[in-house]
């Protein structure tokens, strides 16, 4: 019969594929029972949104089947979401459930921010991580018509308090000032304002325990920015742009922005990268090409893919339904699940990272 030490040697010789560790030392192996032949193995991953679980559970049995004496293996997934807090240290944490915010933002408007952030978040939801989305953008929210809700969120008490609830909306928690203002009318106010009512939207709402909060910001750098960067700690940010190399100047200001507030950028997005004609079937660069990694490569962050120009994209968003829902194998979808795989795994690296560096949040 196989002994707990043997499996737990060959476990030690599979490794996540994103990370680049073995399981045991990246302490995913959370449970190991013998019965005769039989091994059940229990394996926590690093979020629920892991992209590779499959192939993860694949080589655990393998490497379990190829120990003398093992007949019958069972491999049990589990998934602890790992998160990271950024930012400045003297910043106020809002968000104490919250494990990863990430804030979506660009340089400028007319880049699809918007359309970015609720695809993202609706990805994490689908691969089953609780995932929430505010819409931080108090000018221009878009989010209650991009997600197809308008209602007005239910309050609840919590330890005395009314809180607000997030309305949810394809499996996503939305906060958005669109919900309490009418389309029509004008958001004109001051710089206060804005601080007061984001502070509202981090402190009277009740996020509960989050795996993700996907935070859709105004397109610039202002005062929407700074007072995020007093409020919570974000894992950090990722910027969007479109392909031309004009839009470099942009994304050096967000990058700028982003560093005097002490928040890191995760990676940046191009949108609009490409269009593919329904009739010949040529790719066409609308609006240039390669911009996007270009400006990766200069400002030394990570390039988390392309999303091309493609009408059901801006079809589902009028009908309030993400790309990735609407149509989940098509080629935007696609190129969302690429852009999230890369996302996720770069999120799950720096905590993995961030808690090996703490001797009393060492994983054993």
């Amino acid at each position: 019969m196989a002994t707990e030490a043997e499996i737990r040697e060959a476990l030690g010789r599979v490794q996540d594929p994103e990370l680049g560790k073995d399981l045991v030392s990246l302490g995913m192996v959370k449970g190991i029972q013998i019965d005769g032949g039989k091994v059940t193995v229990a394996i926590e991953l690093t979020t629920p949104a892991c992209p590779l679980k499959a192939k993860i559970q694949e080589d655990c049995a393998a490497a379990i089947r190829a120990v003398a004496g093992v007949q019958e293996v069972q491999v049990e997934l589990g998934a602890r979401t790992r998160g990271v807090k950024a930012g400045a240290e003297e910043a106020k944490d809002y968000l104490p459930g919250v494990k990863n915010v990430v804030i979506v933002a660009s340089g400028k408007g007319g880049v699809g921010k918007s359309s970015i952030a609720i695809n993202l978040a609706a990805s994490l939801a689908r691969r089953g991580a609780v995932t929430g989305l505010l819409d931080a953008d108090i000018y221009g929210p878009s989010i209650p018509t991009m997600m197809g809700v308008t209602r007005r969120p239910e309050l609840t008490s919590v330890e005395g308090k009314d809180r607000m609830l997030p309305v949810p909306s394809h499996g996503v928690g939305l906060m958005s000032i669109g919900f309490f203002v009418d389309p029509a009318q004008a958001v004109v106010w001051r710089g206060p304002m804005l601080h007061k009512a984001l502070q509202q939207f981090l402190e009277d709402v009740h996020w509960g325990e989050l795996d993700y909060l996907v935070v859709d910001v105004p397109p610039g750098t202002g005062d929407v920015h700074i007072s995020l960067a007093t409020f919570i700690r974000p894992t950090g940010a990722v910027l969007v742009t479109t392909p031309q190399v004009v839009a470099l100047d942009d994304v050096i200001r967000g990058r700028n922005m982003f560093r005097n507030v002490k928040v890191p950028v995760l990676g940046l997005i191009e949108n609009m990268s490409s269009f593919v004609c329904d009739g010949c079937g040529k790719q066409h660069a609308i609006f240039s090409s390669g911009g996007g990694r270009k400006a990766a490569e200069r400002l030394e962050v990570p390039f988390l893919g392309e999303i091309p120009i493609i009408t059901s994209i801006r079809e589902s968003c009028d009908e309030g339904v993400p790309i990735v829902l609407r149509d989940p194998n098509g080629p935007a979808a696609q190129a969302f699940g690429a852009v999230v795989d890369r996302l996720v795994e770069l999120m799950a690296r720096r905590a993995i990272e961030a808690e090996g560096e703490q001797p009393k949040l060492r994983l054993v």
